[in-house]
């Protein structure tokens, strides 16, 4: 059964929830300018729907972290330190996708980024799940809000270019 420490589980769900927040925080002029003026596919939701998915899925991530980071098997020493570095990896490269959407107002290069970032969520969910199965479970959600933002962003690419 998982069993997480209580301070790395505030540790890790405040680290992903302040990404997040960073991240919301660098796009937010171009929310209100540069991507209003944007064709959207059909399937685009309502901007009021990003917000909240994201932070459920922050804390979701976070506590799948504080698994994997409180786990103390002996057997698991080199799986853990390659399943953290995966995990930090993909969640810089999910700030990153921010700025390059946003930021700098780049779909393009943006979807490559994000396929990227598909790639390592799902080598963090195999890594995580040859430590722990919750752990490598609680990240189906993010790996498939983030295989929707793929489609998204590369409509909006294909549409707009």
């Amino acid at each position: 059964m998982a069993k997480i420490k209580l301070s790395k589980g505030i540790i890790s769900v405040t680290a992903c929830l302040l990404v997040g927040f960073l991240s919301g925080f660098a796009t937010q002029s171009s929310v209100k300018t540069w991507f209003p003026t944007l064709v959207k596919p059909f399937f685009n939701p309502p901007a009021w729907v990003f917000a909240p998915v994201w932070t459920v899925l922050y804390v979701l991530m976070g506590v799948s972290f504080a698994i994997i980071w409180s786990n103390e098997k002996s057997s698991s020493g080199e799986n853990k330190r390659k399943a953290m570095f995966l995990f930090g990896m993909q969640l810089l490269l999910n700030a990153l996708w921010s700025i390059l959407f946003f930021g700098l107002c780049n779909p393009f290069l943006a979807f490559i980024e994000i396929l990227l970032l598909w790639l390592l969520i799902f080598e963090t969910i195999k890594a995580f799940g040859k430590i722990d199965s919750l752990a490598s479970k609680l990240l189906y959600p993010y790996l498939a809000w983030v295989s929707f933002a793929t489609v998204l962003n590369g409509s909006i690419w294909y549409l707009n270019h």
